[in-house]
């Protein structure tokens, strides 16, 4: 298949394209991007490999552009941001064109109205599979791990990791021209305002920043707090979870503290998202003195994994909680520390599946709708460097309103 990546040049992209360049039933990858110098070093860096690459100039904000690149594709990696302004626009284009489409996007409100595109989709045959990188994309596959086994799920979770041991890389707040990295600027979104979450079996809205502790498997015992994210919006639909479903971050104590000052800055409209980016980098004194006066209300993450699903529910005969988690491993701990590799590679792995079919069916999906994910976690324990003796996934279950021990557990893994 002939493979057009959107923003191929960027960090996210260019990741995307390394793995993808290893895939046997690529024949071709388009590297498109506005910058058409970064797009031609990436495709002389590829040179060698199997797959050709060329590098094309697109600017996707002029609609001729876009529809004529991916009239020469047969399917669209799209890592161009924000998602709000490009998403939906994208997607249309490909269902236009008759392309199939993936991306990473990050961002709720874009996710809903690309899944309200899922007919449009269908009658074009087009497979379009969107948020497919760390989170969303992995932690989905992780939930959908977590609840395997489960006749109802209750309560759903899914967190990623800020500033604790093997964590996804802030994002640098320092881009281009001193500007304000866009994944910075969409953090900043994401705790402010209000946020997406499940509440009762359906969608609510409430403020950001809210600390959930979790008494898990294994002895897994913290707070992580809440976050914008499309996880709890698409899992609603797919996973029917009858109590709470958040997206949550993984953060150390005092993070969650200042992160709450820029977060009641902004609402006050004291800061925007981008110079509350800024801040992230070089905080100000006076915002620093603020959030210790925050920080003693601020619960500790404990020994939660930094990267997890977790799930409460029925098998049918007795309550059970769940929790799935990357397997702690030299590994795991470098593709987590590495944000451009563990969102890229994602997005390649279930470009795989599209080609093969494994996961090509008409309509919009998330991930845990059409990945098999037993395949995924396989692939990626391959491609992360694990032995085939190693597990990526690990699963631990124990009986709901009782803390297991690392003993005492139904401990198991998948993805071996």
């Amino acid at each position: 298949m002939r493979v057009l990546a959107l923003g191929g040049a960027g960090a996210m992209g260019a990741a995307a394209v390394r793995a993808a360049a290893t895939l046997p039933t690529v024949t071709e990858i388009v590297v498109a991007d506005r910058d058409l110098a970064a797009a031609q070093a990436l495709a002389v860096e590829l040179a060698g490999r199997a797959v050709p690459v060329r590098a094309l100039r697109v600017d996707i904000t002029d609609p001729a552009v876009l529809n004529q690149a991916l009239h020469g594709a047969d399917v669209v990696l799209n890592t161009v941001g924000p998602y709000y302004r490009f998403g939906p626009t994208v997607l249309q284009a490909a269902i236009l064109t008759r392309t199939h489409y993936l991306d990473i996007c990050d961002d709720g409100e874009p996710t809903t109205r690309m899944l309200e595109l899922h007919n449009a989709a269908q009658k074009t045959g087009v497979c379009a599979i969107v948020g497919m990188g760390a989170s969303p994309g992995v932690s989905n596959l992780l939930a959908l791990t977590a609840t395997r086994g489960l006749q109802r799920v209750e309560d759903l979770y899914t967190a990623w990791p800020v500033d604790v041991p093997e964590s996804v890389a802030t994002p640098d707040p320092a881009g281009p021209d001193s500007m304000a990295d866009a994944a910075a600027v969409h953090w900043m979104q994401q705790i402010s305002g209000t946020i997406t979450v499940v509440r009762d079996g359906v969608l609510a809205e409430e403020a950001p920043l809210r600390a959930v502790t979790l008494d898990l498997p294994g002895r897994r015992r913290g707070a992580a707090y809440t976050v914008g994210h499309p996880e709890p919006i698409t899992m609603q639909r797919t996973l029917s979870p009858r109590g709470e479903a958040v997206n949550l971050m993984v953060v150390t104590p005092g993070t969650a503290a200042f992160l709450d000052v820029l977060r009641t800055d902004i609402d006050r409209g004291k800061l925007t998202n981008e110079t509350a980016a800024h801040e992230i980098a070089q905080p100000s004194l006076r915002r620093i003195l603020r959030s210790l006066t925050r920080l003693r209300s601020r619960p500790s993450h404990g020994t939660l994994p930094p990267f997890f699903a977790a799930a409460t529910g029925n098998t049918g005969t007795h309550d059970r909680s769940t929790i799935a988690y990357l397997t702690e491993t030299p590994e795991t701990a470098r593709f987590l520390t590495d944000m451009a590799r563990s969102t890229g590679i994602p997005l390649a792995l279930g470009l795989a599946q599209l080609i093969d079919g494994t996961a090509r069916k008409p309509g919009v999906h998330p991930p845990e709708a059409i990945i098999d994910s037993e395949r995924f976690f396989r692939d990626l324990a391959t491609r992360i460097g694990m032995s085939p003796a190693q597990r990526p996934v690990t699963v631990e279950h124990a009986p709901c309103g009782q803390i297991a021990g690392v003993g005492e557990a139904d401990q198991s893994a998948v993805g071996g």
